[in-house]
């Protein structure tokens, strides 16, 4: 889509109310399903199917529109919780597994086994 087209929905829709920006929503899915059949709601977010859901059952727009945001505030906090953890595993795998200068990992030396048989108990 050329962004010409796309300015002139985008304003199109911001100039309606929120309940018919739903109706122009279903309408687009209505027309991707018709005639896109390999398009599949299998990709579509958490929020995205939330939303729907709770539209089904006629939930007032205003609580679908903080639900969605607390939902929205969620999903960020998540992604920072990972990305967080993220660093953490590499901060340790840098401790546990060294990289040499070359950039490749330098593997710990191996542990001393025991002498002796340990099955035969002390000598």
């Amino acid at each position: 889509m050329h962004d010409t087209l796309r300015d002139r929905i985008l304003r199109g829709l911001d100039a309606l109310p929120d309940a018919q920006q739903y109706q122009v929503l279903d309408y687009v899915e209505f027309l991707a399903s018709k005639y896109n059949r390999d398009v599949r709601r299998t990709g579509a977010r958490f929020g995205d199917l939330l939303e729907d859901k709770m539209r089904m059952q006629g939930v007032a727009l205003e609580t679908i529109r903080g639900t969605m945001g607390v939902v929205g505030t969620a999903s960020r906090w998540m992604s920072g919780l990972t990305e967080a953890g993220r660093t953490v595993l590499k901060e340790v795998e840098n401790v546990v597994m060294p990289r040499e200068p070359g950039g490749t990992p330098q593997l710990p030396p191996p542990s001393r086994q025991p002498d002796g048989d340990p099955s035969s108990g002390p000598s």
